[in-house]
């Protein structure tokens, strides 16, 4: 069950084709678009999600003392053994990181010690990059037989797995529950249990370089929709814009990285990490995106 916390709620209002349950997880905006029906079966249906959507924050924020995270990041070079939900997280990440070639490393949080995504021009000096890169490296972590071990000092952060496995467990869970059609959409990344039977898709906007608008609307029946990029979280100087996604191997932004990438998959899990996986190609991300045959929409 998800810890009660301050400030947690639930809101349930009517939208235009049914109705939206909104709250607040993982640092994002949440909602759920239920398509038509009564107002108790949305409030069952966001009430389903908002807690499993809070029990996975409580479970892999690396913000929270008491949980998972945490137990593996203060171990102190001595072994964890995790629960099987954690390990198939885990064995997803190892996966991510062999075929991004290290460059998707969930050990790499740290040099958010001397990175801060802000806006501003600050860029840290490269013997600060260099002295967080010591405490860097998947390849250097023990993971066998679900127990993990890291070296001291190193630390994991499931960041940037957690949101799209949320959407996809949340979205299992409402479709399992109601056969009324709803989309689960976490700041951003979403996910549909079906087509909408008021009209033809659900159209979704996908934001535009302002951040506060969207510049392509998107139909959706079925599947799910992620995206990557900076334009909430960056660095400018000098007129270089510095992408918060760091190449764990140097420490530094990818360079070249477009500004935005959108993918539609099966699953939310699938298509944010094909969007990372582009992004972390930098230059090459619109013929990375080309090879996969899914359909994607990519904004320098």
């Amino acid at each position: 069950m998800a810890t009660a916390r301050p400030g947690r709620q639930v809101r349930l209002v009517a939208a235009e084709q049914g109705w939206a349950g909104r709250f607040q997880a993982m640092g994002s905006p949440c909602e759920v678009l239920v398509d038509g029906g009564s107002k108790a079966n949305a409030a069952a249906l966001t009430a389903l999600v908002s807690a499993e959507a809070w029990r996975i924050e409580d479970k892999f924020s690396r913000y929270l003392d008491g949980n998972i995270i945490h137990s593996i990041n203060t171990a102190a070079g001595k072994p964890v053994e995790v629960d099987t939900e954690t390990g198939n997280l885990l064995d997803f990440a190892a996966t991510l990181f062999e075929i991004s070639d290290g460059r998707f490393d969930i050990s790499s949080g740290v040099l958010r010690a001397v990175w801060t995504f802000d806006g501003s021009d600050r860029i840290p000096s490269q013997e600060a990059i260099d002295a967080v890169l010591d405490r860097v490296g998947w390849q250097r972590a023990a993971w066998s037989g679900g127990c993990l071990t890291l070296e001291p000092g190193m630390e994991i952060d499931l960041g940037g797995i957690g949101k799209e496995y949320a959407v996809d467990r949340c979205t299992s869970l409402a479709g399992d529950a109601s056969a009324i059609p709803a989309m689960i959409n976490f700041g951003g990344d979403l996910a549909v249990t079906g087509p909408p039977r008021s009209r033809s898709a659900w159209k979704v906007g996908i934001e535009g370089p302002a951040a506060d608008s969207a510049d392509r609307l998107v139909k959706l029946r079925q599947g799910a929709l992620a995206t990557s990029g900076d334009a909430r979280r960056f660095l400018l100087r000098d007129g270089v814009r510095y992408s918060h996604i760091l190449d764990p191997t140097t420490g530094w932004p990818i360079p070249d990285a477009p500004s935005s990438v959108t993918v539609a998959a099966d699953t939310c899990t699938q298509a944010g990490m094909m969007s990372t996986l582009a992004m972390l190609k930098g230059p090459d991300a619109e013929s990375f995106l080309a090879a996969q045959e899914l359909l994607s929409w990519c904004r320098r």
